[in-house]
């Protein structure tokens, strides 16, 4: 058989396995967002069962010969081609999943389905005797899944691998030194600020109908396109694209607080434009496919932060803020964007500033690390929390609804995910800066509500691309140098600085 027919096999094969990877994620997205609680044992075993499926699909030994064939012909050349692409990031998925016996796989889709409705109520008790047996048998088939994958210097590797291709724990550490070093440095300095945000303003009534109005209307502006995607809410937004034209995106109403659903909003509206911006005619293989967690997380941080919290953006839609919210209308916009930008510690890292929030992933990275080397036991994860909360931060949480419970990862087995967050901060000041050299007057366009500009480029640079680079190689790539934490620390200083009076 010729190579084209081979890898037009593979293709239609990969292609059903992504298939029945989209019939999971609308079950994980009911579960998420509209499934009754009792329904919660028996989700999970469907669940269980599509993974098994798909493990047996995507290991099945002609998965490995179709491979071998192709590996030796023209289709690999150039190493960047759409059918290179994907055979190379078909080899890399199936030498993983080949390590792992389908029961393994079944037992840990099954196990955190589980823990994701016990973890909802634990946090909302603020129990973690409740959630700890099931974060206990995690760690334990997590700890597995390391050892079967294998990896060269820690445990760790072999996880954050799975969200950030080619990313180890020592580089993570080197590239989030000067983010650990110089971030308290600029929080001690605010805190000692001579100007201080009107944060009260935010904590007005807000009615849910007028938020989630707002809402749906800034995120159309943006480019969110209703024919293909829906907005719900749920108890941790997420965002998911389930298939070619549905893009789920979800946030969370509180009527006394504006900035959850509205940054939430925006938050996971860059996931979803990433989404919708991938190539749709690859849908199911690696091209059409995201480049890593980090990137995706850029997409989102991006359109959050360096957009949705800038003062042009607000030039434009301030206006249109006060028509929803009889609670603005007295309030200035300078008052407006100061209040929105506060930088002050806080428990909760969804709703954290752009500045302390990288000290929660470096929380959270360092506790895992823990966990996978054997220095920490679930057991004394909450006390482990707090102290390292306390040095991080100079409090403690109040309870383990705040602090050790607050994240749902965990419950999905989510080892390895927290610092592609901060990684995803890092990528997306890189990634705006070339954006602003090369589009020119990036503020002016958002002053007037031109935001298809920015994402185009994005589209063209980073959406489009699929999984031709890794992470690194994509930002390095663009903007000509590689990953690093520079370019948000200049951010940081051009932005924040100024707006407390420093």
């Amino acid at each position: 058989m010729d190579a084209q027919k081979t890898y037009e096999q593979l293709e239609a094969w990969q292609k059903e396995i992504a298939l029945l990877g989209s019939i999971a994620g609308v079950l994980g997205w009911d579960q998420r967002v509209t499934m009754p609680p009792k329904a919660a044992p028996h989700r999970a075993n469907q669940l269980a069962l599509l993974s098994g499926m798909i493990h047996e699909r995507a290991t099945d030994p002609r998965v490995g010969e179709w491979l071998a064939a192709l590996e030796g012909s023209e289709l690999v050349q150039p190493p960047d081609s759409v059918t290179a692409v994907n055979i190379r990031q078909w080899r890399r998925e199936y030498d993983r999943m080949t390590k792992l016996p389908t029961e393994l796989v079944k037992e840990f889709t099954r196990t955190t389905a589980i823990a994701e409705k016990v973890w909802e109520e634990a946090r909302a008790k603020s129990d973690y005797a409740l959630f700890k047996p099931h974060l206990q048998r995690i760690v334990e088939l997590v700890r597995e899944i390391a050892e079967r994958l294998g990896y060269e210097q820690e445990p760790y590797d072999a996880l954050l691998d799975e969200f950030e291709q080619g990313m180890t724990a020592r580089r993570l550490e080197e590239i989030f030194a000067p983010l650990r070093q110089r971030t308290p440095e600029l929080v001690a300095a605010i805190q000692n600020a001579p100007r201080r945000p009107r944060t009260d303003i935010l904590h007005r009534h807000y009615p849910r109908d007028a938020q989630e109005a707002f809402c749906r209307l800034v995120a159309e502006t943006i480019g969110f396109d209703w024919q293909s995607g829906r907005l719900d809410p749920t108890v941790h937004p997420f965002a998911t694209r389930l298939a070619p034209g549905d893009v789920r995106i979800t946030t969370r109403f509180y009527e006394d607080f504006l900035n959850p659903s509205l940054f939430g909003t925006i938050h996971e509206l860059g996931h979803a434009l990433y989404e919708m911006g991938l190539p749709q005619e690859h849908w199911g293989t690696p091209m059409g496919e995201s480049v890593s967690l980090g990137i995706h997380e850029s997409q989102s941080r991006m359109w959050e932060n360096f957009v949705g919290r800038s003062r042009p953006f607000w030039e434009y839609f301030y206006p249109i803020a006060q028509q929803h919210f009889t609670a603005l209308q007295d309030v200035t916009l300078d008052d407006f964007v100061f209040a929105i930008n506060e930088v002050k510690p806080s428990t909760i890292r969804v709703e954290a500033d752009e500045v302390t929030y990288n000290l929660h992933i470096l929380l959270r990275f360092e506790l895992e690390l823990a966990l996978m080397r054997n220095e920490l036991s679930v057991d004394d994860l909450p006390d482990a929390w707090k102290e390292r909360f306390e040095h991080y931060m100079g409090f403690r949480p109040p309870n383990d609804a705040e602090g050790v419970l607050q994240d749902v990862h965990w419950s999905g087995g989510m080892i390895g995910y927290f610092p592609t967050y901060t990684l995803g901060n890092l990528y997306a000041a890189q990634l705006f800066e070339q954006a602003q050299r090369d589009l020119g007057d990036l503020s002016a366009m958002l002053r007037k509500g031109e935001f298809r500009p920015l994402l185009e480029w994005l589209i063209t640079h980073v959406h489009q691309q699929g999984k031709r680079y890794t992470a690194s190689e994509l930002v390095e790539r663009i903007t000509g140098e590689p990953p690093s934490a520079d370019a948000l620390l200049r951010y940081f200083q051009q932005k924040f600085p100024p707006l407390y009076g420093l």
